[in-house]
């Protein structure tokens, strides 16, 4: 006979993996997201009076077209702080940020499940 409070138990685990599943989706669907590993870096650069402070997304590979045909870079130039390129790549990297602790959870949750029904075959 299985243990009604290991069954309940794991429920409750996969009711908690399907919540977060969804606030994955809706983040999903709220806008772009950030590849995986793309940060917004802060660079400055000098002009004949001045010093100028820019932005760009940095991938940890090569991912964003370049003008040249067939190579890629791990930059994508945003521009000034503020400007809409700099905002958007803000937020998108917020969503991946997001998404990657939901996909922690639920993979941490998905070894707690595997570890309950563990568990109950030692019982046997």
């Amino acid at each position: 006979m299985v243990d009604s409070d290991i069954i309940s138990r794991a429920e409750l685990i996969q009711q908690a993996i399907a919540t977060l599943q969804l606030s994955i989706q809706q983040i999903q669907t709220s806008g772009e997201v950030a590849p995986p590993g793309c940060c917004v870096l802060r660079y400055q650069a000098r002009g004949k009076k001045a010093t100028y402070w820019y932005y760009k997304l940095h991938a940890t590979q090569p991912i964003f077209p370049t003008q040249q045909p067939n190579k890629l870079s791990k930059y994508k130039h945003l521009g000034k702080a503020g400007s809409p390129a700099h905002i958007h790549a803000v937020i998108s990297v917020a969503r991946r940020t997001q998404i990657d602790y939901l996909e922690s959870c639920i993979d941490s949750l998905r070894q707690n499940w595997v570890d309950l029904y563990d568990s109950l075959k030692e019982k046997k």
